[in-house]
């Protein structure tokens, strides 16, 4: 087959080739198409494969003429890839030109796996902040898990930042007059209403009506409202204060196996150690990602960026109006995840740390010892959901991260 192939683009990750597949090459493809679809095809008046070469032609010539480009293209790209260079995503074809008669021509794009050298990796300062956890840290956990237990109760007095109100509202229409109140139920200080409404229903206790004019803020969305006063009424119908549980040892036997508020309190003070230990420790990890790429820049695919922002913007569900905002402002963050990767495979094969499957079974052991269960339930269950490449992972990584460690200076900060 007489293919030309003339790059045009091949730095970093990128390549570009200009294709051209001679006239008679095309034609000879069409020729087998042909015959492949003669072979195959009945047609009224014919036995199977017997109907005459230039029918079938005339009769599936669009089908013909793609099956004959998909193998053209096929071909061009076999022979332009020769297997030196691993593929990152699939290739796209452009420009095509596929006119009767004529060579075929298209330019060919793809980008191909990085393979980061990564020459220097030692020698870089990072700095481990503290992982402290005060007692105001502790109290206001404390104070997060009452907010989390509290309960609702009815109040006669007037209403107060954070309650939970029912409200009948109406504001004036054009011709000034009132219409009937719709209820609303608030959580005063939640954003839920104009500041000038809060306000309003913050002088009403519950039972009775008040009304007078409440200016709009000038940053209201709707700009024609902007700045404009209405006559509003307000009826409280309820008012609700939440309640929260004292913080005594019935509180603490009510979250988990604690005596004492005391014992709950050094349970939590331990956990939000170990978060804060882990945080310190991914700190120190980001620190060293990003000094390892300033010191050996390397280009990451484009499509492996795109679609770990598709990925992302799944997960959060981003509105297809904000795809667009969303990927742009994603796109950094994504960049760099990419090259954190890269850099611990890379890592990873060149010093022969990647997980094995006795490191597996051991965390696994370890998992189960912590919930006290049989290793092999613990097993089947990450099998089930398919985390056991997570687990592989989550290894491999603390094995880099331990190699790049040793070999580089962390100091307390």
């Amino acid at each position: 087959m007489t293919i030309t192939i003339t790059p045009t683009e091949t730095t970093g990750v990128s390549r570009r080739l200009q294709v051209a597949v001679a006239a008679e090459a095309v034609s000879a493809a069409e020729d087998k198409a042909a015959r492949k679809y003669a072979n195959k095809v009945r047609l009224p008046g014919f036995r199977q494969g017997k109907a005459p070469a230039a029918v079938v032609r005339k009769k599936f010539a669009d089908a013909i003429r793609q099956e004959a480009l998909e193998t053209l293209v096929n071909d061009a790209f076999k022979q332009a890839v020769d297997g030196a260079e691993k593929l990152a995503a699939q290739p796209h074809v452009h420009d095509l030109k596929f006119a009767p008669g004529s060579d075929l021509t298209f330019e060919l794009h793809y980008e191909v796996r990085p393979e980061p050298t990564l020459e220097k990796l030692e020698g870089f300062s990072l700095t481990r902040r503290e992982a402290s956890v005060t007692d105001e840290l502790v109290t206001e956990q404390l104070d997060r898990l009452r907010e989390q237990r509290a309960t609702w109760t009815p109040v006669t007095e007037k209403a107060l930042p954070g309650d939970m109100v029912t409200v009948l509202l109406s504001t004036a229409e054009a011709d000034g007059t009132l219409p009937e109140g719709r209820e609303y139920k608030l959580t005063l200080g939640g954003g839920q209403a104009i500041p000038g409404i809060e306000e309003l229903i913050m002088e009403v206790a519950p039972g009775a009506t008040a009304e007078r004019p409440v200016k709009w803020p000038d940053d209201f969305p709707d700009e024609s409202q902007r700045g404009v006063s209405k006559l509003t009424r307000v009826s409280v119908v309820d008012v609700k204060r939440r309640l929260l549980p004292d913080l005594d040892d019935a509180f603490a036997r009510e979250l988990g196996d604690f005596e004492t508020v005391e014992a709950l309190r050094e349970a939590v003070r331990t956990d939000m150690g170990a978060h804060a230990q882990r945080e310190a420790e991914a700190e120190v990890r980001a620190q060293l990602i990003e000094q390892v790429i300033e010191a050996n820049p390397f280009e990451v695919p484009g499509a492996w960026v795109r679609q770990l922002i598709e990925g992302y913007a799944q997960m959060y569900q981003i509105p297809q109006e904000e795809l667009a905002r969303f990927a742009d402002e994603f796109k950094p963050m994504a960049t760099r995840q990419v090259q954190r990767d890269l850099i611990i495979d890379t890592i990873a094969e060149r010093e022969s740390l990647k997980a094995s499957e006795a490191d597996i079974d051991a965390r696994i052991e370890q998992m189960a010892t912590a919930r006290n269960v049989d290793p092999g339930q613990v097993y089947a269950q990450l099998q089930k959901g398919g985390r056991l490449p997570e687990i592989e992972r989550e290894l491999t990584e603390e094995r880099v991260f331990t190699w790049l460690l040793e070999r580089n200076t962390v100091t307390a900060g």
